[in-house]
């Protein structure tokens, strides 16, 4: 193993991301295994991976806890790093694992890392999205991805510590793409909470968004991220409305369809 190797095993799940694999794997040269399970991609994903990693797996998505817990297991080591595609292992992340994770990987069964994301050419610090902690780095033996497609984590069975360094995460390029992404995660969330028994009331429709508003733009200062943290502070606005305006839709369409 060469010098500058940790003995970690880097995860990545893919799907399409040929625009960002290559950005992601270039911050992982330094773990010792690298897996990355892909879902299908039609674009150059795969081959991009194959130049960094042999460990490229071709796997039928099965949402977002099963395909990360199927790649957690395709992993040889010990200690986890589970990156997505469009994040960045930053050096100052990078220095924090080298300084901390060696003296402390036996007191503690997980890091957490700070997850800076960026938005429309700005790396967002309010509205909510920062710190944003994540639990990354964690014991295979101790730690388990659980939840929804919307809401997954990490389970860990075991103390952690907070590494505060940041993981850099590429979120939206544009404005557009902060749209389809809450046109998918409404859908998701509608569905979801209808399987559930969920009902949308007027509440949910009325009071919900614009509480949402001032949260992300008083309470978490979004008006400091300047016109990035006003539009970004609508925008969550206008998801919270659409998942419940569509959780109301469901339930008028699959519930009480027309006779």
């Amino acid at each position: 193993m060469h010098q500058d190797t940790l003995d970690i095993s880097a995860v990545i799940i893919t799907y399409n991301e040929e625009k960002n694999i290559r950005r992601c794997l270039e911050s992982l040269t330094w773990a010792r295994e690298v897996v990355v399970v892909d879902s299908g991609s039609t674009d150059a994903t795969v081959e991009i991976a194959r130049e960094y990693t042999d460990r490229v797996i071709s796997h039928p998505f099965e949402g977002y806890v099963g395909q990360k817990n199927f790649a957690l297991d395709q992993t040889t080591g010990e200690w986890i790093l589970s990156v997505d595609a469009d994040e960045v292992v930053t050096p100052e992340l990078l220095n924090r694992i080298r300084e901390v994770w060696p003296k402390e990987r036996e007191r503690y069964d997980g890091f957490t890392v700070n997850r800076l994301s960026r938005f429309s050419g700005r790396w967002i610090r309010h509205c909510g999205w920062y710190p944003d902690r994540k639990l990354r780095l964690f014991r295979r033996s101790k730690g388990r991805w659980e939840g929804d497609d919307l809401h997954e984590k990490v389970r860990l069975g075991g103390p952690m510590m907070d590494l505060d360094a940041d993981l850099l995460h590429y979120t939206y390029e544009n404005l557009s793409e902060n749209i389809e992404k809450i046109q998918s995660y409404s859908t998701i969330f509608a569905r979801a909470q209808h399987e559930r028994g969920r009902r949308a009331t007027l509440w949910d429709l009325l009071i919900r968004p614009p509480a949402k508003f001032l949260k992300a733009y008083l309470l978490k200062r979004g008006f400091l991220d300047g016109r990035h943290g006003l539009i970004l502070s609508i925008t969550a606005t206008f998801y919270v409305f659409l998942k419940y305006a569509k959780l109301w839709e469901r339930r008028k369409t699959v519930d009480e369809p027309e006779s």
